[in-house]
């Protein structure tokens, strides 16, 4: 029976997700792998062969590969291998990779500067760029970025990361703009403050500004890999097929207070 329902299915769809080793983009690319996608894991860790094994025990197949993606002059073989990997065609790309360095803006070092926007921002760039040639030929393709509630206010110690983010958020529009009419629509996840292995020490470090934080989020707790799957399937199947150009915050209320 052909229910709404199964507009969320992703059976049959073939997707690749940057810095899928592990955290965050692993627990999306879990939930691409769940719905039905067949799944590559982009990352520069050595870890993302043994993640790609562990998630591909069941199901459609997870393949892993190797890249650096503030590397651009690499970048056309990595997606060659990735594209290989999945039979010629890419449906879903979701850029998540991404790096975070604080340090006071007086202080920031040029090449952390450098760093963090060549695989936050630049590397974003190249994957949607080599992908998006791929659905446009094809005539369909998602596109989902990583962005981040710091796009919309910048915090302190982090200019390098905050900046990134602003741009990822308009390169996401600049993409929509041009090719959601062509079928291939390009949104974005802004996630809020996340228990993440960068922030797991926090609540002992900076025990008064864990508390700060906390207290502003009206769901009362951080977000969790979980938390970010919905959104992800959501912007990744037909149930969104009108949806392009979108920014989704995920962060328990937070810009809402």
């Amino acid at each position: 029976m052909n229910t709404f329902i199964n507009k969320f299915d992703l059976t049959g769809r073939k997707a690749i997700v940057t810095g899928g080793a592990k955290g965050l983009c692993n627990g999306m690319a879990q939930a691409l792998h769940d719905s039905g996608a067949e799944v590559v894991l982009l990352d520069i860790l050595d870890l993302v062969e043994e993640s790609a094994k562990e998630m591909g025990k069941e199901g459609a197949p997870v393949h892993a590969v190797k890249g650096d993606l503030s590397k651009p002059e690499t970048l056309d073989d990595v997606y060659a291998e990735c594209l290989e990997k999945l039979g010629g065609r890419v449906d879903i790309l979701l850029n998540g990779a991404g790096i975070q360095y604080r340090c006071p803006a007086v202080d920031f070092p040029a090449d952390k500067w450098q760093k963090i926007l060549d695989i936050n921002l630049s590397g974003v760039f190249h994957m949607s760029q080599r992908a998006g040639r791929t659905m446009l030929e094809q005539g369909y393709g998602r596109i989902i970025n990583v962005c981040s509630m710091t796009a919309y206010f910048a915090s302190v110690m982090i200019p390098a990361y905050s900046a990134s983010k602003a741009g990822v958020m308009q390169l996401t529009r600049a993409f929509s703009n041009e090719w959601a009419h062509k079928g291939v629509t390009v949104n974005a996840i802004a996630p809020g403050y996340m228990a993440t292995e960068l922030t797991a020490n926090m609540k002992e470090v900076n025990p008064k500004q864990y508390e700060e934080i906390t207290g502003r989020i009206p769901m009362g707790r951080w977000g969790n890999p979980e938390d970010l799957q919905g959104a992800v399937i959501f912007l990744a199947s037909e149930a969104a097929s009108y949806v392009s150009g979108a920014i989704l915050p995920i962060d328990g209320g937070f810009m809402g207070k």
